[in-house]
């Protein structure tokens, strides 16, 4: 899998930058070559062109459908992060749900 590009998304980034930061660990412990930052809901689109897969805060899920018209000229994934992944911090499952909407996105 090429350098897969993970965003995640929150109100100011700051609660996702943690989970953000367990997920970097978990990549690197698993060999697995994936970046992932944290930015807030407003910096979201900026980076569109960039990244591969968009994840939303559990509590961002009304504006899934929002997100995903404005990534789809970008062929982006977009995906709420499960609230057990989220408040857990679990950065192993995090990889993994993003590697499974990134690669359902391509079919």
């Amino acid at each position: 899998m090429e350098n897969l590009k993970v965003l995640l998304c929150c109100g100011n980034g700051l609660s996702s930058g943690f989970l953000a930061q367990q997920g970097r660990k978990a990549a690197k412990k698993k060999g697995v070559d994936i970046k992932i930052e944290a930015k807030s809901e407003a910096e979201a689109v900026a980076h569109m062109p960039k990244i591969h897969v968009l994840l939303l805060a559990p509590h961002y899920e009304t504006f899934k459908e929002k997100f995903a018209e404005l990534a789809k000229p970008y062929h982006v994934a977009v995906g709420v992060i499960p609230q057990k992944v989220y408040g857990a911090l679990d950065g192993e499952k995090l990889v993994e749900y993003a590697i499974e909407l990134h690669q359902s996105n391509k079919l």
